[in-house]
């Protein structure tokens, strides 16, 4: 009766036990207010004004551009570096499931036979009445070892593998964003290659024109040999631009396929076609600093982290403490198996146990150091991660805004360039400007026109890092296990929520 009532008050004590090591809170944050640089309107620089405000979760399907969503398309479910956080996400599920078993006795079942044939030249067997003939001894039974969680060792591993499992599912979502980010930045590359390969090739016929004029004019001796050299030149220097501009298409087309887990070439066909770059978004919605924290898959990541390191010095802690166990089995044994299901049979043992450790040589302290000193790496790690994340916002924007006033500056020059083409040729028929005014205005205009398609892809370009920087590309799909509160159990991750 005295067991008992002892069995019964180590479980009432493990049941409403403390938690030792220090309760988790989230750090605060001083953030700016507002941005240091405003958005500007891109709508002077688009050719779709009836675009609507962007989704910051789909931000790429606000290019409009039937392509561009089907390639995002294909790498949310083919992309290899997905499917390997994916399967982090069951690691993490796993391992959140081992902790919780700490939580519960364990039970074991055993069954044997045993056949002993003792000595007799032994003096126990010399100087006993019984006889020495062999023995048989038949057993089945259970037993039972409960380790009762008096302060909090087994829940602060919980804890911990509980923001280890939602910092799982924040990573998948840090890939997801970085890799959609990249496989638009190849597709704008691939779209603005395109568009280069279509203004030189354009450049080469019309030099090409202006070769065989040029030949022709010095053949009837009205111009020297330097003006014909003079065009030649600025045909084959355009002509060497070609290889250039193929070599980068196609590295971006074959980084593309790697990014959809396909062969090299499996876009190359798709995208032969050579189309515009999608139109700029004239609306994009800026969320103030403060909302990073909540978009940003790295810093929502990086925040469990911290919470999982901060969890783990309470399980060190623990280990200073006692452990308290109820230990039990119940079976049968008999010498004769005839007999082993009489009641006679039965046999048992129950009763608590405790362990302590008295000397580890500073072994148990000395990791409490070790998971305090993580748990600050681990916040100065939040800390610094918001930092750039500020830094890449304002960066985005700065060069967004920037690049954008030099695309409109560029778009005035292409088309006073192509005004002084015009002029060029028409005084240089009637004999009033030199060939050699011809040339530049050709020259001129070719790389005026290059470099406002170079000014749009930059802008494009812009505009994903900021949409990128901004957490944009994935939707909250984390599940709710977050248990900080140790007086209250996690609730379980339930298999509809996993991405």
């Amino acid at each position: 009766m005295k067991i008992l009532r002892l069995t019964l008050l180590l479980l009432s004590c493990g049941i409403a036990g403390c938690t030792v090591g220090p309760d988790y809170h989230r750090p605060e944050v001083s953030l700016p207010e507002n941005w240091s640089t405003s958005l500007p309107d891109a709508s002077q620089a688009t050719s779709d004004p009836n675009m609507a405000t962007v989704d910051l979760a789909h931000w790429w399907m606000a290019f409009n551009d039937p392509q561009l969503n089907n390639i995002i398309d294909n790498l949310t479910r083919t992309n290899l570096d997905l499917q390997k956080a994916t399967a982090r996400i069951r690691e993490a599920r796993a391992l959140y499931g081992i902790s919780r078993a700490g939580r519960w006795p364990t039970l074991n079942s055993q069954a044997a036979f045993q056949r002993s044939g003792p000595s007799e030249n032994t003096f126990e067997a010399q100087n006993t009445p019984f006889p020495t003939d062999d023995r048989d001894l038949f057993q089945a039974g259970f037993d039972a070892t409960w380790e009762l969680d008096l302060f909090g060792g087994v829940r602060r591993l919980t804890e911990a593998a509980t923001a280890d499992l939602q910092a799982a599912y924040e990573q998948r979502s840090e890939i997801l964003v970085t890799l959609t980010a990249e496989a638009a930045r190849h597709y704008i590359e691939i779209r603005s290659l395109q568009q280069r390969l279509d203004i030189a090739r354009k450049n080469i016929d019309t030099q090409t024109r202006l070769v065989e004029l040029t030949r022709r004019r010095f053949q009837n001796g009205l111009i020297g040999e330097l003006e014909l050299n003079q065009a030649l030149t600025l045909l084959a220097t355009t002509q060497a631009r070609i290889p250039l501009l193929q070599a980068g298409l196609s590295q971006s087309l074959h980084r593309l396929a790697v990014l959809t887990a396909d062969p090299p070439d499996a876009w190359t066909t798709k995208l032969s076609e050579s189309q515009a770059l999608p139109a700029l978004i004239p609306s994009i919605p800026l969320a103030l600093p403060s909302e990073l924290l909540r978009r940003r898959p790295d810093i929502r990541r990086a925040e469990r982290q911290l919470a999982a390191a901060h969890a783990r010095i309470g399980v060190a802690t623990a280990d200073l403490f006692p452990r308290f166990s109820l230990n039990g089995t119940v079976g049968l044994q008999s010498q004769h198996f005839s007999e082993l299901f009489q009641s006679a049979s039965t046999a048992y043992t129950v009763g608590p146990s405790l362990r302590w450790p008295i000397f580890a040589g500073g072994r148990i302290r000395q990791t409490i150091e070790v998971q305090d000193a993580r748990t600050q790496q681990a916040l100065l790690n939040y800390r610094q991660i918001i930092l750039v994340s500020l830094e890449e916002v304002e960066n985005a924007l700065a060069a967004y805004d920037r690049e954008l006033e030099r695309y409109t500056a560029l778009s005035r020059a292409v088309s006073f360039n192509q005004r002084s083409v015009i002029l060029a040729n028409n005084l240089f028929e009637k004999g009033l400007a030199s060939f050699i005014q011809v040339l530049d205005a050709e020259r001129s205009l070719y790389d005026v026109e290059d470099q406002l398609a170079q000014s749009s892809q930059t802008l494009q370009l812009d505009l994903i890092a900021l949409f990128k920087a901004l957490g944009g590309g994935w939707e909250d799909n984390t599940p709710q296990t977050t248990a900080l509160n140790m007086n209250s159990s996690p609730q379980p991750v339930k298999e509809e929520n996993r991405p």
